[in-house]
């Protein structure tokens, strides 16, 4: 049987893309949506980058295609997504939301969570700052649902470890002006800056807190930071930052060979939610491989049984409750004599096991699990 492919960019179309998706199916059509943030403040997070490595996916794959959507990279989106997903019966692969309720109370059987969470933002990022003498926090939160689970998640193993939380201050999405909101943060006599934001709002964040001089009496936290974050920032700002990421392109050698290519096509080095939406498309292409059909049930049950080995992850597996758990590390931004050639940004402190840094199944809070 021959599929025709078209990759679709819909940036937070849900139905557009969806409706689309469950017609072409059975007309031997396919089409992969994508909705996400093409301008705005998470534009550079994924974007048409994402667009270009699902691209990619595809051309290696030898041209075949399948029904499924990808996105976004916002977490109150993503859960507006799974529901629909849920509705017409269309596999969602949401990369780019942090929200771990995507796999908890929000989970469903047709969406998966690739890439990274919350509660391993928290456990990586938040653990390594305490662990370094950042014991009380006050948190500067993107106010949604991504926001309040990060700020959640970095509370919960701060005061696991002995440390405090002293207070918190809600900004809205794409704030041009965060003034008042840092002059809160550093009149709470805080150690550490916990910024439970991404995308341009953590660079003009970060950018406020040097103007300010901020950084001379706290330590900010990057809960969640990308290397076009760190890229536009420059290594001068950033230099000393820790962060989490399930993903860092002059990790190994099969991440470095995926980079080159995609650096060609972009003149950018990709970021971890680029190179996770490679990932996702070839991991589904094999799963429609495996079972020679785009059969949504048929596909998910593959998905559950596969092990993920690929230029993304050498330990991946697709948990019952749709998580992606695989391997995840904390990162240094290094400073501007250490860093020996383009993009060459981060230092390896630690790596952590997918339980470690997603926490074990048995905890998961997902209604389709039954404890």
């Amino acid at each position: 049987m021959k599929r025709s492919i078209g990759i679709r960019a819909i940036p937070w179309l849900l139905f557009a893309s969806l409706t689309a998706t469950a017609a072409h199916a059975d007309g031997n059509k396919v089409v992969i949506g994508d909705i996400d943030d093409m301008s705005g403040v998470y534009a550079d997070v994924i974007g048409p980058g994402g667009i270009e490595a699902a691209k990619m996916a595809i051309e290696d794959f030898g041209g075949s295609g399948l029904t499924m959507v990808l996105g976004g990279s916002n977490t109150g989106v993503s859960i507006a997504m799974g529901t629909i997903a849920k509705e017409k019966k269309t596999p969602f692969f949401a990369v780019g939301a942090a929200g771990a309720s995507l796999t908890g109370k929000d989970c469903n059987a047709y969406m998966m969570h690739y890439g990274y969470d919350t509660t391993a933002l928290g456990n990586g990022t938040a653990t390594t700052m305490v662990k370094q003498g950042g014991k009380s926090w006050f948190f500067l939160t993107a106010d949604y649902a991504f926001g309040t689970q990060l700020q959640e998640a970095a509370a919960k193993v701060v005061e696991a470890n002995g440390g405090k939380v002293i207070g918190a201050v809600r900004v809205p999405l794409s704030t041009s002006d965060f003034s008042s909101y840092l002059l809160q943060a550093q009149n709470s006599g805080a150690q550490v800056l916990g910024l439970a934001n991404a995308g341009n709002d953590f660079t003009n964040s970060i950018k406020a807190a040097g103007e300010f001089g901020i950084a001379k009496t706290m330590k900010p936290a990057a809960l969640l930071a990308f290397i076009s974050d760190i890229h536009s920032l420059g290594l001068q700002a950033a230099q000393g930052l820790y962060l989490t990421t399930g993903w860092y392109w002059d990790l190994n050698d099969k991440t470095r060979a995926f980079a080159k290519r995609y650096f060609e096509k972009t003149k950018r080095e990709p970021t971890m939610n680029q190179a996770a939406y490679y990932s996702a498309t070839m991991t589904y292409l094999n799963a429609v491989k495996a079972v020679n059909s785009t059969d949504a049930d048929k596909v998910m049950a593959q998905l559950h049984k596969m092990k993920i080995d690929d230029m993304f992850t050498s330990d991946g597996k697709i948990r019952a409750d749709g998580l992606l758990e695989h391997e995840m590390y904390i990162m240094q931004v290094k400073k501007p004599s250490e860093s020996k050639y383009p993009w060459d940004y981060y230092r390896l402190v630690q790596s952590m096991t997918g339980e470690q840094a997603f926490g074990k199944l048995s905890e998961s809070t997902c209604p389709l699990l039954t404890h």
